[in-house]
């Protein structure tokens, strides 16, 4: 009988062991937040961060990613200039708008890390603001994550813009995820009526 208790005990020993590891598992992943940036001289205008743990271990991330020109000149208004990913810088970050934030899995954070990746080996000049700018670089990102995002023209030089229409174009697949929407986006401005509209 004895022996039974002891058993038992133990047994709830490891639970309430288990039970404590939880949290820390949970906290041991990579969150994603997505940014905007008011347009002004300094470039990028949109971007992501990175913090946390992959859950399969290693060395804490905490970095943010954002698609650029290497020197913001009158030229990028002209054709293609030379790109750059490059970490943003924490003052640059907090001085711009977090829009929403979400725990990714290893695979995904893999995926997010080989767009990065993909942008940095790209064949120079690579970046070009009416084709593939920061907020082309935030597409892809989404779209590597499984979201669908809006490419009409107009959104493509707007940042914020974009990032709001993204997450009212996914709102079901992020409350799925769980993300958190830290701005919740403008209501949509009415369409212009065209001559053709009657």
């Amino acid at each position: 009988m004895r022996y039974m208790i002891s058993l038992r005990k133990s047994a709830l020993a490891v639970v309430a062991a288990l039970a404590l590891l939880l949290p820390v598992q949970a906290w041991a992943a990579v969150e994603i937040t997505f940014y905007s940036r008011e347009m002004g001289t300094q470039f990028p205008h949109a971007f992501i961060t990175l913090s946390g743990t992959p859950d399969r271990g290693g060395e804490r991330i905490d970095t943010e990613y954002g698609f650029t020109a290497t020197h913001v000149t009158p030229g990028i208004l002209f054709g293609s200039v030379r790109g750059i990913v490059e970490p943003i810088g924490a003052g640059y970050v907090r001085a711009s708008d977090p829009q929403f934030k979400m725990t990714l899995t290893d695979a995904e954070y893999d995926q997010v890390v080989a767009t990065v990746t993909r942008y940095t080996e790209l064949r120079q000049p690579s970046y070009n603001l009416n084709r593939r700018n920061c907020v082309h670089f935030i597409a892809d990102v989404a779209t590597a994550l499984g979201m669908q995002p809006d490419l009409s023209r107009p959104l493509m030089r707007r940042p914020r813009a974009f990032i709001e229409a993204l997450i009212r174009t996914n709102r079901e697949w992020l409350d799925r995820r769980g993300a958190t929407v830290l701005r919740e986006p403008r209501p949509e401005r009415p369409a212009r009526r065209s001559r053709d509209d009657g």
